[in-house]
């Protein structure tokens, strides 16, 4: 991996964008609410986000519906700094994602709405339309690859982002609604680890990529041909196979309002700290506080703190 490439700070996340709807106030159940709060979500505009936030250049590759959701997706995306050159919209019965989600620690609650989903509708000819020398690296969430044609969007993205001497990062971003089952999962997702130079995903996430085998020895294994692979264990914090190195990193203690968006989250301050000439110590620990951050607040793209918040938070904690 060239890291004077991710030093340009520039990324492409391609994957979902969608719209969150969650309960208010924090705490309500969704059948017992009489109002929502909307913010846009979807990992991959979750990550793009979280980047701009945090002083990155981010830009996303995915495609959303021609209605009134899109356009609201659309619009977020654009207000919070990340570039939609590269978004493209789609007719039909196409729908841009939709999650109905209570703000809950306890007893969470998430409803998704992905039928006919409308960022699977990505294909090759947009893929082809993008300048990946323009960028230091291509961020692919493992959702995308769940249906066609976006699968081999993602794979084609992955080729042409590699040509161009960009890194691939890929978050595997394991959602067992989309796929057809498990085995599937496993093949396609190792086939496009080892297109990868940085591998991240939790515990269930190598559990199913290795299909039966050991998730931890699968994300070991993989450090062979990979620069990094970043175990992710929860409240046991994460290990990462980084070369001969094996780091591990504990999390923030705090008292969260609900479990969402840490995955998202922690990725896109690791990112923009190895960007940033951190190394892969303190990066992934910068991703940590980022993490720690947004689940204490409502939503995912609205939780995720800039640059300013995360040192303060830094500074506070040890």
């Amino acid at each position: 991996m060239d890291h004077s490439r991710l030093a340009r700070n520039r990324w492409l996340a391609l994957g979902r964008a969608g719209l969150d709807l969650y309960a208010d106030p924090p705490g309500t159940r969704v059948e017992d609410t009489a109002a929502f709060f909307p913010a846009l979500g979807g990992s991959a505009a979750n990550i793009a986000v979280g980047i701009a936030k945090l002083g990155g250049s981010a830009a996303m590759l995915t495609t959303l519906s021609s209605d009134a959701v899109g356009g609201f997706v659309l619009k977020e995306l654009r207000r919070y700094g990340v570039a939609t050159d590269h978004v493209s919209v789609v007719g039909g019965a196409a729908r841009t994602s939709l999650a109905v989600a209570a703000t809950r620690n306890d007893d969470t609650q998430s409803v998704i709405y992905r039928n006919g989903a409308a960022d699977f509708q990505l294909s090759h000819a947009e893929v082809e339309a993008v300048p990946f020398d323009r960028f230091g690296a291509l961020v692919v969430t493992g959702t995308s690859l769940a249906a066609e044609p976006s699968r081999e969007a993602a794979f084609f993205a992955a080729d042409r982002a590699s040509a161009a001497g960009a890194a691939v990062i890929f978050d595997i971003d394991y959602r067992a609604y989309s796929w057809e089952n498990g085995s599937v999962a496993a093949e396609v997702c190792r086939r496009f680890a080892a297109l990868s130079d940085v591998i991240v995903g939790n515990d269930e996430e190598f559990a199913v990529v290795a299909d039966g085998g050991d998730g931890p020895a699968l994300a070991r294994a993989m450090a062979a041909h990979a620069e990094a692979v970043v175990y992710k264990m929860g409240a046991r914090g994460s290990r990462a196979f980084v070369g001969d190195k094996v780091i591990d990193t504990g999390v923030f203690p705090v008292t969260p309002l609900k479990p969402t968006g840490a995955g998202d989250a922690f990725l896109a301050g690791l990112l923009t700290s190895l960007a940033l000439g951190f190394d892969w110590s303190a990066s992934i620990r910068r991703g940590a506080a980022v993490a720690a951050i947004v689940v204490t607040k409502v939503g995912c793209a609205p939780a995720t703190p800039d640059a300013e918040e995360l040192r303060s938070y830094l500074a506070r904690h040890s």
